[in-house]
């Protein structure tokens, strides 16, 4: 393969993967409607092409105007969606789909491909765009995925965990680099072993890559990070990363209620572990990066930034007040 259509390319994971597959030598085309900057404006090596992905006209005219030899598509947010894309570039050496964790149906600790369940996903939620509908999309776009390589269509899935770095515009990690940058005593609900597993951005990007050059057709592959870091160990390696030190003060469910918060307002907090296997992932070359260089360079970018998070989680002056009645 030489060429590669991402569809989607100018934020976050597909930023990530444009310059993934640029450093590996491919062609790449960008495919958007336009709405966000095109970070790659300047670099010849990546093309763009505006289309409203949820249009199959406008799918089959950048599949004319185009001919990749890959498609990664980003922004798939309903089965249509992958039912559509996978119809339009069936002809393609690979398709793959950016699913998620979230598509698991049940807790499981880990959760495996082939083996833990899928959510279901009803005819309403499939075309309603809301928080509590996003895991049973993902799941039934991960289906349209196993149904096109039914057909014929080498189609795959990669299913990232939360995802973290450089360009986060979601802000769920930055509120706690923030936290742990300016402050000095940081809050961590509960006990501070929530076990939410994590993956770095590059690593979402790199396995989508080893997916489309070496995935069987027809398979799901979990991405996440090889190390999971409780949510306490994680302040601890962002105060590393950050270069400071930083008390993080668990509090349980009673102590918050009493300033009017509660746990699940904490990001990237869970009450039961989230956790993937990447097995099969690895057995194709797959590996994480380091915690110490993928936070360097998480923070280092975040400074660079106007995000703070804050907005996210608790406000600093609830969590001030929280933390003065521990003291009393």
């Amino acid at each position: 393969m030489d060429s590669v259509l991402i569809i989607g390319g100018t934020r976050f994971i597909g930023r990530a993967t444009v310059e993934e597959f640029r450093e590996h030598g491919y062609d790449v085309t960008i495919c958007n409607r336009g709405n966000h900057a095109n970070p790659f404006a300047d670099d010849p090596g990546v093309g763009h092409v505006e289309g409203d992905r949820r249009d199959r006209d406008d799918l089959e005219a950048v599949r004319e105007q185009v001919d990749p030899d890959a498609v990664i598509d980003c922004v798939a947010y309903f089965p249509e969606d992958v039912r559509v894309a996978t119809d339009v570039f069936a002809d393609a050496e690979a398709y793959v789909y950016v699913s998620s964790g979230a598509s698991y149906g049940v807790e499981r600790v880990p959760k495996r491909e082939n083996e833990t369940p899928l959510c279901e996903c009803t005819p309403e939620q499939a075309t309603t765009d809301s928080a509590a509908t996003y895991g049973p999309r993902k799941a039934e776009g991960d289906r349209e995925v196993f149904a096109a390589a039914e057909r014929g269509v080498r189609a795959m899935s990669v299913r990232p965990t939360v995802v973290y770095g450089p360009h986060d515009y979601t802000e769920r990690f930055d509120y706690w680099i923030d936290r742990v940058d300016n402050h000095d005593r940081v809050a961590v609900p509960g006990d501070g072993l929530s076990l939410w597993q994590l993956v770095y951005v590059e690593d979402v990007a790199s396995a989508l890559r080893v997916v489309a050059e070496s995935g069987t057709a027809g398979e799901a592959y979990n991405v996440g990070d090889d190390h999971v870091p409780t949510l306490g160990e994680w302040v601890d390696l962002l105060a590393a990363a950050c270069d400071t030190t930083v008390e993080r003060v668990a509090v349980s469910e009673r102590e918050l209620r009493r300033v009017g918060l509660e746990s699940t307002e904490f990001p990237l907090y869970r009450a039961s572990p989230h956790l993937l296997s990447t097995a099969k992932l690895r057995s194709l070359g797959w590996s994480s990066t380091p915690h110490e260089a993928a936070l360097a360079a998480t923070v280092d970018e975040h400074r660079e930034s106007e995000r703070t998070g804050r907005g996210e989680g608790p406000d600093r002056a609830d969590e001030t007040a929280l933390l003065a009645s521990l003291d009393e």
